[in-house]
């Protein structure tokens, strides 16, 4: 046998099943891969620190508004309306309807309850008959004195003649005069019938209870069938009052402060406002006046403060924090805001270690541990001069297991 025979012997032949089975081993080959890299993720993802839920809040530009600057007293108030009534009917009656509800706006003029006015009907009905009954007396004393005047004068004309005696020419005269009279006296007669038909219509508009001025009804009093009164009658069964409209228009601030910070207040001078319900609102508004006199026992003085924002979420009674703030520029300068140094960061985000001041920032995923140097305070922030930027997200009322460089989750946005 020759070398080439020997060699085509030696020569292995590969069938389908070989060709088809080099696919298969790739495709087992990748999922090990897959499954490998998967079991790494998961190792990764059990040894990797847990991260700690947070609220954060932006810290905020310090903007001074006109010539308004860092807070020099802080008072509590609460929100009163300089302009409002328990409106009343003139009259005692019972009342017969009532067209008011809490909450609804009324305009003035507008009727917001009637009385029962029959009587007052009557009587201004009576009141119409007797200007009539005088009138009608005046048109016949009017006749009766024209017919007495033509006889004075025919028995002028007679007596020129000398066809009369002086008595009948007398009694005429005086005919005339006595007519004249009772003439005068029916006019008076006429014109206090009117001024007594006047009161009576007044007595009548007197049952319609209007409106003193626009405003809000807070206190719905009466309901139809009850007795009202102007005057209140002692034993609590007749009510004094309709109701109570509010003019929103005239709202503002009254708070108590101590006599011995008063000298920190002046007529003018720029506050902040912080409404109780809604503490992550800041209303400018500004001092209009210090009430000269002092509360004896609590040894402190009332000061008026204007709102300077309308807004429906504001009323009366609502408890409110006020800050004072200092005046920055001279007296008479332009307002104009202004962009200081420094931001403003909720006084929940400020935490003391090592007896200084400091702050968590929320930085890719991270916190990051600053240190910070505080200013005033600005409502319930502070002022921060150096140590965080505004538009950082601060870490509000941090955790105490909180450190630096500890994974965080950002909960929610807190507000400021």
């Amino acid at each position: 046998m020759d070398k080439s025979e020997l060699l085509k012997q030696l020569r292995i032949e590969r069938d389908a099943g070989a060709e088809e089975a080099g696919p298969r081993n790739r495709l087992w080959l990748g999922a090990a891969a897959i499954l490998a890299l998967a079991a790494g993720v998961v190792a990764w993802l059990a040894l990797r620190e847990p991260a700690l839920e947070v609220a954060v809040a932006p810290a905020r530009a310090i903007v001074a508004a006109g010539s308004a600057g860092a807070s020099v007293l802080d008072a509590t108030g609460y929100v009163t309306a300089r302009r409002q009534a328990t409106v009343s009917a003139k009259v005692t009656g019972k009342v017969r309807d009532v067209r008011i509800e809490e909450g609804q706006q009324v305009r003035e003029g507008d009727i917001l309850a009637t009385l029962d006015d029959s009587e007052a009907r009557a009587e201004a009905g009576l009141r119409r008959a007797q200007v009539a009954a005088a009138r009608a007396g005046v048109v016949e004393v009017e006749t009766s004195l024209a017919n007495a005047e033509r006889d004075y004068q025919r028995q002028l004309g007679l007596e020129a003649r000398q066809l009369t005696s002086a008595a009948a020419l007398d009694a005429a005269r005086t005919q005339a005069e006595a007519l004249r009279a009772r003439l005068d006296s029916q006019r008076e007669s006429v014109r206090v019938a009117e001024e007594a038909l006047r009161a009576a219509q007044v007595q009548l508009d007197n049952t319609i209870v209007r409106a003193p001025f626009s405003g809000v009804v807070t206190v719905k009093a009466a309901q139809p069938g009850e007795m009202i009164s102007p005057i209140s009658a002692g034993g609590g069964s007749i009510r004094t009052g309709i109701g109570t409209i509010v003019d929103m228009d005239s709202l503002e601030i009254q708070v108590d402060v101590s006599e011995a910070y008063i000298n920190r207040v002046q007529p003018g001078q720029p506050v902040e406002a912080v409404l109780n319900a809604y503490p992550d609102w800041r209303i400018p508004a500004e001092v209009i006046a210090i009430v000269p006199t002092a509360d004896r026992s609590k040894a402190t003085v009332k000061v008026r403060i204007a709102l300077g924002e309308k807004d429906a979420r504001i009323v009366p009674e609502m408890g409110v924090r006020v800050s004072f703030l200092e005046e920055l520029s001279g007296a008479g300068a332009a307002p104009k805001a202004v962009a200081e140094r420094g931001a403003l960061v909720p006084q929940a985000a400020i935490r003391q270690e090592g007896g200084k001041d400091v702050l968590y920032v929320a930085r890719d995923g991270r916190a990051e541990r600053r240190e910070v140097a505080l200013a005033g305070a600005q409502g319930d922030a502070r002022r921060v001069t150096d140590g965080v930027s505004p538009g950082e997200a601060v870490i509000v009322e941090a955790p105490a297991d909180l450190q630096d460089g500890s994974a965080v989750a950002v909960r929610q946005e807190a507000g400021t």
